[in-house]
């Protein structure tokens, strides 16, 4: 395990969502989680539920049948947890029901927790008890909400005070969303207010998104995942990346990183081998000859390239100084010439 399991290969951490997209077939599962294993991604992420453990069947019976067409059995869950660990890829799951969390818990890496249980406090309970990396998205929820699930989860294991123990994530809960919906502020606003790690969970069309939101400074990326988008009716095939994708995306991460380079301001080597501190700024010099005696004034100083002998910033010390020896126009001057 990574000592920071919230560094990817890329820069942020990569989770594609393959949840529900095998709509409850097996073997389509399986082919999603051989592609995604092929993109090298950091961790692959399911959803683990039966209808019945989360809908209300006597409340909301329609969408009690939908999720049970989405269900895949225990032992099924189980291999595809396998198949990924074996490849040497991390795993991950939102897991809805908390009895399931026993038979899984081995297998995952990091537990991801998504929006519409950013509420279900007994869930979260169970999961903060394990001590695993935590990682909660935070749709449909303002900020005062976000406070107190985040109060609540360090009240149960102080160990998510640690940045790479918890993180929240920028979210929109539909699918898809336009651009305007996104919201990528809001990853700036946490990063100001919640002294964990902050990351983004996508759910508008293409990759751009992610992008941004990693300039923004995202160190997490949740996206859909799927094998195609063509003929697909399920709405979250829709808003999810296939392979090539993927990669394009780790790609143009690495670039982003590059770009990003590093938080501390200094005058980078190259600057300082190519001489660029001293022909790029300017100094102080005189635009006439001087003759010993005379006081500068500002009728007699320029600030020129290159930055030689006396720092344009010192200009203003230079005014009302007399000049103690014959000074030529343009010449490079000392402060022990004045006094």
């Amino acid at each position: 395990m990574k000592t920071n399991p919230f560094n990817g290969k890329y820069g942020p951490a990569l989770i594609a969502e393959i949840g529900g997209n095998h709509e409850g077939n097996f073997e389509y599962a399986k082919k999603l989680t051989r592609y995604a294993i092929s993109t090298g991604i950091d961790y692959i992420k399911f959803q683990i539920y039966t209808g019945d453990s989360l809908v209300n069947p006597v409340v909301n019976p329609d969408r009690n049948k939908h999720f049970k067409k989405f269900e895949l059995t225990k032992e099924q869950y189980l291999e595809l947890a396998e198949m990924v660990k074996d490849a040497g890829i991390g795993y991950t799951a939102s897991v809805w029901n908390e009895e399931f969390l026993e038979w899984i818990d081995p297998f995952m890496d990091i537990y991801k927790v998504g929006s519409g249980d950013m509420t279900a406090y007994p869930l979260i309970e169970k999961i903060a008890k394990t001590g695993k990396p935590l990682v909660i998205s935070t749709g449909l929820a303002n900020e005062e909400e976000v406070m107190d699930m985040i109060k609540f989860v360090q009240s149960i294991n102080p160990i998510y005070k640690r940045p790479d123990h918890f993180a929240v994530l920028q979210c929109t809960t539909m699918y898809p969303i336009p651009h305007e919906d996104a919201n990528l502020n809001v990853i700036k606003r946490f990063k100001e207010i919640i002294g964990v790690t902050v990351g983004y969970s996508d759910h508008t069309e293409g990759s751009d998104a992610l992008k941004y939101a990693y300039a923004a400074g995202a160190q997490i990326m949740e996206f859909h995942f799927t094998d195609s988008r063509k003929g697909k009716q399920f709405r979250d095939h829709k808003v999810s990346l296939i392979p090539q994708e993927v990669i394009e995306l780790q790609q143009e991460l690495l670039k982003i990183k590059k770009l990003l380079g590093n938080e501390k301001k200094q005058p980078l080597p190259i600057e300082i081998e190519n001489g660029h501190v001293t022909s790029f700024r300017k100094a102080v010099y005189l635009v006439r000859d001087i003759r010993k005696g005379e006081i500068i004034t500002p009728e007699h100083l320029t600030i020129l390239r290159p930055n030689k002998g006396i720092d344009s910033r010192e200009y203003y010390s230079l005014i009302g100084k007399k000049a103690i020896i014959d000074l030529k126009k343009h010449q490079v001057l000392q402060k022990d010439y004045f006094e």
